[in-house]
């Protein structure tokens, strides 16, 4: 596909009509990412399954190549940002991410999405700390893996599409040695729904969702440790998830929510890396 069809997200929960995944490889440093010794038959078949559950949900599913030397590139979500304008290449904060913002490129070129920006300079960005709350308004995280310049830059790029940042800034936690997004913190699963870890949170994003109507489904705490809070909407009300956390999928399922589950025991639980972070969203249209 190609052309204005090809590409825009403006949306957490809009139909995900394409979406880019990136096969794992199975040789590299895999300890120096913070991996915990994967099994590589395992993480091909993980993520072959986990490709045709999202084709079997009605997405377009654009597979790219393994990325040489990147073991973590199989998490597409955080190199690149995809807004209504095309793609942003960001800039990992993280020495074993680095390159891979340039690596998706030619990934993006080959599936019809034109690069709408790149973050320059010191600054330094994930997409797990981004999320729409609606079409002109986007959620940024502040840590240790986006910072201000980040967030100017962002406020730059968007402009030229009439949406903005709002910034929420993120808790210390474990420290910048482990990765807290944003999205560790919440996962939209319609558009008056989301999974949240209250704990840690920010208060003020709590407060925007309270303002927004949208209705908190919290997430106990050993479920968080287990990716629970890592929730991909198909469309609204129908998600993705990581195998267990049954507490937080009864609860979604209460509320009304269809739930597919993947297993992931290597592409997943091994590399700290639910649904959301293997998923490029390319296009999400009503």
């Amino acid at each position: 596909m190609a052309g204005p069809c090809a590409y825009g997200v403006s949306s957490m929960v809009d139909p995900l009509r394409r979406v880019l995944i990136r096969r794992p490889v199975t040789a590299g440093d895999f300890a120096g990412a913070g991996w915990r010794a994967p099994d590589p038959a395992g993480l091909l078949a993980e993520h072959e399954a986990f490709g045709a559950l999202l084709a079997d949900l009605g997405c377009e599913v654009v597979v790219a190549e393994p990325a040489d030397g990147l073991v973590d590139a199989v998490y597409v979500c955080d190199p690149v940002w995809v807004s209504a304008q095309g793609a942003i290449v960001l800039r990992s904060a993280k020495p074993a991410r680095v390159g891979e913002g340039d690596a998706m490129v030619p990934d993006l070129a080959a599936a019809g999405v034109p690069i709408a920006g790149r973050l320059t300079g010191t600054a330094t960005a994930d997409g797990g700390d981004m999320v729409w709350l609606d079409a002109e308004t986007l959620a940024v995280g502040r840590g240790y893996r986006t910072n201000a310049e980040a967030h100017r830059q962002l406020d730059e790029i968007l402009a030229a599409e009439g949406a903005r940042t709002l910034r929420f800034d993120l808790p210390h936690d474990q420290g910048p040695a482990h990765v807290l997004h944003l999205m560790s913190l919440i996962s939209p699963v319609a558009r008056d729904l989301a999974v949240v870890f209250e704990p840690l949170a920010p208060v003020t994003l709590i407060q925007e969702l309270q303002e927004r109507g949208i209705r908190i489904l919290p997430l106990d705490p050993d479920e968080y440790l287990t990716m629970g809070c890592n929730v991909l909407a198909v469309r609204p009300g129908v998600v993705v998830v990581l195998d267990g956390n049954p507490r937080i999928r009864r609860a979604m399922e209460a509320a009304g929510v269809e739930v597919h589950a993947y297993a992931g025991a290597d592409i997943s639980r091994k590399g700290d890396g639910g649904p959301t972070c293997l998923t490029r969203e390319l296009l999400r249209a009503a």
